[in-house]
């Protein structure tokens, strides 16, 4: 069945037609073919036409040629466009070609020479153990067996660590396995390291904000000790569609741009892509005791309708790599300081003299886990292969049973065709899914992002994606599931009850017509830094000629750790003197800890992983756990030993965990007074608690019961820039009580937006929090905080830069022509409150207000400041 035959099945006979909001058509696009190189391995050719490539696209070639020829490549094209073969090709020929030369004249000890290696890196294990897959039904269809691969993680056993260390000739691992184990005992994988020809970075768009940062430097490290036995390796780098590829993917090697080969020109054939933009039913009204007293119309309600304006596409585009400020605005689409002028907000209730726009609320609507489950169900039955992507991992449980059930109502052998699919498997698990759906034995897998990176899965007729993902680049790779290999896809993007969904689904030119971001991250960042040449120095003293290759702030920060007793110098270089290693002074990914383990009670046997931070609200005693359909219930929560107990059990209810966070002001380290404002600097503790949770039948959700929990507090200590507000400036700017937590809020998500723009950092690398009364302020206050223990930068940019940044803030909020609040301003895609309470116009006047005061006040580097 084709997209729109499968639109007709969603359509329903017309009954669905008021939920498609928007339909659009992406027209099919041929493939251009390009010969075989001529340097390319015979036996490599003839195992990818056995595999059905006759001859390969033009980028393909494109990107292979540059990196045979010894360029550091990016290819940036669409999901499904044969980004491996690019990489693949170039990499094995030069094993074989090696493995070849080496044999010429095994007599003579002369002519022995190293056979080149390979080292792939992916940011998953799930997409290491594909693309081993992969490669190895590539070898044996080429009919060769002189080429070793191996996968080595944090997972492999010591005796095959061994084995790889010793005879593998391409190794695939991902960057965390590099940093703790690779790198620091680069000694025992000297003969990987010296023949190291060509190294893969796969799926680099997912390399953005910290994380980015600090697998910069991981690579910066890799190619300084391959330098030091002698090699030299071309790097090759697969990314999704982004925004200059070929800036991100050198500053991620630490090279100049113009020494990495950008290709992204797509050259594969793509069919035709239908994709729809979808918004859920209203419930039906509620028949409450207090319903008959709710009047018909709210008299201080009124629709404002805005005009259509070229501005709304634009005031939602993403800024550039380097920080500077396009006509757009920020990297997730929180506004711009340049476009069309504020659109009149139009006028209040008669009498009250506030220039502002209320609009009704909808009736609640039916959630899109619901939704999307109804929508799945249609398209199994109607024959299908669908990927259904969810937000959570709950989501994921949820949409899968739903369809099960739906689907056994119509036909028992259906639900058996459906299964979830997210992290926290069992790697034999994730496995096995894989297979299954590629070879039709499964129909359709619900699934959170762990899908959305490079796993092989072809053939797929249907995406539906539950809520906005939260950027374009995933919006994107979700949707590219749909239709590959020059088949003919739809997509259905299912919004949230969220504000930022109802916007993007009625507003198609905001999540379709905008470019995608940029990956950004700042390997400079001396939060980040630090810790990677503390650890470049205990992998190898560290010398002076060596330090371009970790940017400018490399030397200060040398003298800093060596002032500090943490590395010693000597006219050699720097030495790491310490007995621990240096490698845990980080975590690539802040994880938090090791996962937890839930383990069934009756059997001792292992279900699955948690992430420590999530463990307390998963996994808490009487928490309902769902594994691939079953449904378990939490005995016990051992946080100490990383396990907890649960036992297989049937229930009609889920658990949802219910939890208090707080910021705490610990040490201003740096305060600015703005007349009667001041703008702060310091060291914050953000604490969580979950405190209880609720039992919820479902799937109507009704409260069945509440229980308390006595779990540990979970504290960041991080830093934050702040601002505090006292009720006459309030007064100043028209913000009354009322309106007053809704503009707060507004302009932190503004500001949060808009930060990424002058530190170089991800929205993601980011938290904030807004409130009328601080405990630790006694007023207004405004926080904004580095996402990360210990903080990165970010937030102390953020002070050094103020006025800068609220004005930037402001202009944002002003240029955007929505008229109460939209992605382009102040609704944030990752607000845990729903985006409530917003108020874009009192946001505005405030914003204003606050920065009049700031005009005259000193810069914080003025000794009058301090």
């Amino acid at each position: 069945m084709g997209p729109g035959e499968l639109l007709e099945v969603l359509l329903a006979g017309g009954r669905r037609a008021d939920r498609a909001t928007h339909v659009r058509e992406l027209p099919a696009r041929p493939g251009v073919r390009a010969d075989w190189p001529a340097w390319a391995d015979a036996d490599l050719v003839r195992g990818y036409r056995a595999l059905g490539v006759e001859r390969p696209w033009e980028h393909q070639v494109d990107a292979a040629e540059a990196a045979w020829s010894g360029r550091h490549t990016v290819l940036a094209t669409s999901t499904g466009s044969g980004k491996s073969l690019a990489f693949w090709l170039p990499a094995v020929s030069a094993v074989r070609r090696g493995a070849v030369g080496a044999l010429l004249d095994p007599g003579r000890i002369e002519s022995a020479t190293r056979r080149p290696t390979v080292l792939y890196l992916g940011p998953t294990k799930a997409l290491a153990a594909d693309q081993l897959a992969g490669l190895e039904r590539l070898l044996a269809a080429a009919g060769t067996r002189d080429v070793r691969v191996a996968t080595c993680d944090g997972d492999t056993s010591r005796d095959e660590r061994r084995w790889v260390r010793e005879h593998a000739d391409v190794v695939l691992t991902n960057p965390d396995f590099l940093h703790f184990a690779l790198l620091p005992a680069h000694t025992s994988w000297s003969r990987v390291l010296s023949s190291l020809a060509f190294v893969v970075v796969d799926e680099c768009h997912a390399f953005r904000g910290v994380f980015g940062a600090h697998v910069a430097l991981v690579l910066r490290r890799l190619r300084r000790l391959a330098a030091a036995y002698d090699a030299a390796p071309v790097v090759v780098l697969a990314s999704a569609t982004t925004s200059d590829p070929a800036a991100s993917a050198a500053r991620l090697l630490g090279v100049e741009p113009g020494d990495v080969h950008a290709v992204t020109a797509d050259t594969s054939p793509a069919g035709r892509r239908t994709v729809v933009l979808w918004q859920p039913p209203e419930l039906p009204s509620g028949d409450g005791p207090w319903a008959s007293l709710l009047p018909d119309e709210d008299p201080w309600s009124t629709v404002i309708t805005v005009p259509a304006s070229d501005g709304a596409a634009r005031a939602l585009a993403g800024a550039d790599d380097s920080g500077t400020q396009d006509a757009a605005g920020a990297t997730d689409g929180a506004g711009a300081p340049a476009g069309p002028a504020p659109v009149a907000e139009g006028s209040g209730p008669v009498g009250t003299g506030e220039r502002l726009v209320a609009v009704p609320r909808d009736r609640p609507r039916r959630t899109a886990t619901a939704e999307v489950a109804d929508l799945l169900a249609d398209l199994v039955a109607a024959g299908a292969r669908v990927l259904a992507f969810t937000r959570s991992r709950r989501g994921a449980e949820s949409v899968a049973a739903t369809t099960r059930a739906h689907l056994a109502e119509v036909d028992p052998t259906l639900p058996s065709l459906v299964s979830s699919y997210r992290g926290g498997y069992l790697p034999e698990e994730r496995r096995a899914l894989e297979r299954a759906i590629r070879a039709g034995h499964l129909r359709a897998l619900a699934t959170t992002n762990a899908l959305e990176l490079g796993v092989d899965i072809s053939g797929l007729d249907a995406v539906l994606i539950a809520g906005w993902p939260g950027t374009r680049v995933s919006l994107w790779q979700q949707a590219g599931r749909a239709g590959r290999a020059g088949a003919d896809g739809l997509v259905v993007l299912v919004s949230r009850e969220d504000p930022l969904d109802t916007y993007l689904v009625h507003h198609p030119e905001a999540a379709l017509d905008v470019p995608v971001e940029a990956t950004v991250f700042d390997p400079g960042n001396p939060y980040v830094l630090a810790p990677h040449l503390c650890a470049a120095a205990a992998e190898r003293p560290l010398r002076a000629d060596e330090l371009d290759l970790f940017g400018p702030r490399a030397p200060e920060l040398l003298a800093e750790l060596t002032a500090r007793g943490i590395l010693r110098r000597r006219s050699s270089g720097w030495y790491w003197t310490h007995a621990e290693p240096a490698s845990r002074m980080t975590d690539l990914r802040g994880a938090g800890g090791d996962p937890v383990r839930v383990v069934e009670t009756a059997t001792g046997r292992l279900l699955g992983t948690v992430d420590a931070a999530s463990a307390d609200a998963t996994v808490h005693p009487g928490a309902v756990y769902v594994h691939l359909g079953t449904t378990y219930v939490v005995d016990e929560l051992h946080l100490q030993d990383g396990v907890a107990l649960a036992t297989r059990r049937a229930v009609d209810h889920g658990t949802w965990a219910r939890w208090v966070t707080s910021t705490t002001v610990v040490d201003v380290e740096r305060e600015v007074a703005w007349g009667p404002l001041t703008w702060s600097y310091g060291q914050v503790d953000v604490t969580t608690q979950v405190i209880g949770y609720q039992r919820r039948r479902l799937p109507d959700l009704q409260v069945l019961s509440t229980h308390d929990l006595d779990l540990p507090a979970r504290t960041l200590r991080t830093t934050a820039v702040w601002w505090t507000t006292p009720p006459e400036v309030l007064a100043e700017a028209g913000v009354t009580l009322e309106v007053a937590p809704g503009a707060l809020h507004a302009a932190e998500h503004a500001s949060i937006g808009l930060l990424p723009l002058l530190a170089t950092c991800d929205r993601w690398d980011l938290g904030g929090l807004s409130t009328l009364q601080h405990p630790d302020t006694g007023q207004a206050t405004v926080f904004v905080h580095d996402g990360h223990p210990g903080g990165a930068g970010f937030a102390e940019r953020g002070f050094e830069l103020g006025p800068v940044w609220l004005t930037a803030t402001r202009d944002a909020i002003a240029a955007c022509p929505c008229a109460t609040g939209c992605p382009a301003c102040v609704q944030s895609p990752k607000c845990g409150n729903g985006n409530e309470p917003l108020d874009k116009a009192g946001a505005l006047r405030l914003l204003s207000t606050v920065l009049r005061h700031a005009a005259d006040a000193p810069t914080p580097d003025d000794p009058a400041a301090r």
